[in-house]
């Protein structure tokens, strides 16, 4: 009996320590009944979109869900990390001097890039340095795992769903092999993070090998990146915006008489309609140093991104497509002026 009751001591403990311990969110949830009847649903819809059989099968066969995915909806750096310490990491001594290396490293490609596109070098190589750091990382997420996952979550159901089968048609075209396709935990793919939708409307086989290569071929990204910025309405002859300085009388009298956009995502409903220089200047809007604004014929919305303020043109609109959230893209113009032309 004593022997009986330490062996159930110790089981009793064992499952005791195991309850303690996070289960490791990379791990995959089994398929349960729900998810099962969910992805049979998932596999004819692909079916009659014209996916190959095969690629169905190969793809969704024995799919699972990430729970990591699911957390990182959650807590994306962007939306919950204070602007100033999102800024700091973004904006770091050794990203700037990399940024500035690469610039260099690829000048001859850049400019070809940027003479076709209209995109500046400096603003590619900062969209390309924040989404992959500058090449190195991609990500590891399945591709099709992390999309299947956040397809079967509420939250944004029917925009995920349309990028899994985006994804499978990629699959289906040959564009890139199934073990290959991984990227972010959000589905977004090789170095310039394209979600599946943005890499068929916009991926760009620069090189002219016969594939819009945006994991491995440096001319495909940076022309990729490029093509984006230039059909979100990149103007080629201004630059995103600048930093301003107002004086609490001036705060109030635009409170008072400046309305905020009513479309668009959160960070465009955040931002005042645009309104010509000379008016800001009217209403007592500076540059630092108490410098007047720029005399130029050009219309810019205001910002405010913690204590600080910034004029913003159109271009600053064409970075928020890439991300729409204002730490993103002051972090990509604010790289971008300390690239340097």
């Amino acid at each position: 009996m004593a022997i009986m009751v330490r062996v159930l001591a110790a089981f009793v403990l064992t499952l005791v320590l195991f309850a303690g311990r996070a289960v490791p969110q990379d791990v995959p949830v089994p398929a349960d009944p729900a998810f099962a009847a969910w992805l049979a649903d998932l596999r004819k819809e692909a079916l009659a979109r014209g996916i190959t059989p095969a690629t169905v099968e190969q793809a969704l066969a024995n799919l699972e869900r990430l729970p990591v995915v699911i957390e990182r909806d959650r807590t994306q750096a962007e939306l919950v990390q204070p602007l100033d310490q999102y800024l700091a990491r973004r904006l770091s001594p050794k990203t700037i001097n990399t940024a500035r290396e690469m610039a260099a490293q690829h000048h001859a490609l850049l400019a070809r890039v940027s003479a076709t596109y209209g995109v500046p070098a400096r603003f590619i190589m900062a969209v390309w340095g924040l989404e992959s750091n500058f090449g190195q990382f991609t990500g590891t997420r399945p591709t099709i795992a992390a999309l299947a996952t956040l397809a079967y979550d509420e939250r944004r159901a029917a925009y995920f769903r349309g990028e899994l089968f985006e994804a499978l048609r990629i699959l289906d075209r040959g564009d890139i092999e199934l073990p290959a396709m991984k990227g972010s935990w959000a589905g977004a793919m090789g170095q310039p993070q394209f979600m599946p939708s943005n890499y068929l409307k916009f991926a760009e086989d620069f090189d002219g090998d016969g594939r819009r290569d945006i994991w491995a071929s440096a001319a495909d990204v940076f022309a990729s990146i490029a093509n984006y910025l230039r059909a979100h309405g990149w103007a080629p002859r201004e630059t995103w915006g600048r930093e301003v300085r107002i004086s609490k009388e001036a705060a109030a009298r635009i409170t008072e008489t400046v309305t905020l956009r009513e479309t668009g995502c959160d960070a465009r409903r955040q931002m005042t309609e645009p309104l010509p220089l000379a008016r800001w200047e009217e209403m007592g809007v500076r540059l630092a140093g108490n410098r007047p604004l720029p005399k130029a014929d050009m219309a810019a919305s205001l910002v405010r991104a913690g204590s600080t303020r910034f004029l913003v043109y159109r271009n600053y609109d064409a970075i928020l497509a890439y991300n729409c959230a204002h730490a993103y893209a002051l972090s990509v113009g604010l790289l971008a002026d300390r690239i340097g032309r």
